[in-house]
């Protein structure tokens, strides 16, 4: 079995930590470099909903899309539930391994593994990275769809082809245009709307959109939206990572088994919506 540290560099080299915004908290949280590997799960999240199934598993390494600690702390008290992740990933020598904006960036990325599971053909970046010589790497992706169709059903495939959750797929915009060109950004995604503007595109698929940036989308642009949860647009970068670490294990005869986590992270657990009356100022405030 490899090495810890042997590990951490293949991933590394898969998503540079330098080419992590520099606010982000990236890399290595937890783990001793010597301990041996044999079994790796990815999530999105790095919750004690997570770490317990890391800890059932056999885990010896936690890969997370999210960081534990985004901020700095002077505490690792089991007292707080940071801390207690982070007592009982030591206590049963699961190391923990964060890949965020840097996976964004990656060729492939966050955003293909999205543009991925909507069946999406990739034409670009949508925001490129300019150190990127061959135009693959940056945030985001414009795409075509494989066959036009209405907003509407676009919404309704892209609820279909996600992992659920609670908010399944809000949509913005006249729900009979058609749609031909998208772009797609994993997670939140509002700032990059001068950029989805510049590119043209009939829609944007991204996550965590606010009402005003969407408002004024939607009136100046006619730029149709469709706003997923969070976690769900970020899934599908885990099976994309863990299919990548595996090549990477087959290569050098690592022998590593490596697990995908279908527990559903996203915060939201439940839906509830009005049904829509034919008066659209039908319960409207007063």
């Amino acid at each position: 079995m490899p090495r810890l540290n042997e590990v951490l560099a293949a991933l590394d080299a898969l998503w540079p930590p330098d080419r992590a915004e520099s606010w982000d908290a990236v890399g290595t949280v937890c783990g001793d470099p010597q301990a041996e590997v044999g079994r790796v799960l990815f999530a999105v999240d790095p919750v004690q909903e997570i770490v317990d199934e890391a800890v059932a598993l056999g885990a010896d390494l936690l890969v997370t899309h999210h960081p534990l600690y985004l901020r700095g702390t002077t505490t690792v008290a089991a007292s707080h539930f940071k801390g207690r992740v982070i007592h009982d990933l030591i206590k049963n020598d699961v190391a923990l391994h964060v890949a965020h904006t840097n996976a964004d960036t990656a060729d492939p990325g966050v955003s293909d593994a999205l543009a991925g599971a909507l069946d999406l053909h990739v034409v670009r970046p949508l925001v490129p990275d300019p150190s990127d010589d061959k135009g693959r790497r940056g945030l985001g992706r414009i795409c075509e769809l494989r066959h036009p169709m209405p907003l509407r059903e676009f919404a309704a495939y892209a609820a279909e082809r996600l992992p659920a959750a609670a908010q399944g797929i809000r949509a913005a915009g006249d729900p009979d245009q058609v749609i031909t060109t998208v772009a797609v950004s994993g997670g939140s995604g509002d700032s990059l709307f001068p950029y989805v503007r510049e590119a043209g595109v009939d829609a944007f698929l991204t996550a965590d959109l606010r009402h005003h940036p969407a408002s004024e989308a939607v009136q100046h642009t006619g730029l149709a939206l469709l706003d997923a949860a969070h976690w769900a647009t970020e899934w599908p970068w885990c099976e994309q990572a863990a299919a990548q670490l595996d090549e990477i294990s087959d290569r050098h005869g690592w022998g590593l088994r490596v697990h995908v986590s279908k527990t559903v992270t996203d915060p939201w657990t439940t839906h509830a919506a009005a049904e829509a009356a034919d008066d659209t100022t039908a319960g409207a405030p007063n």
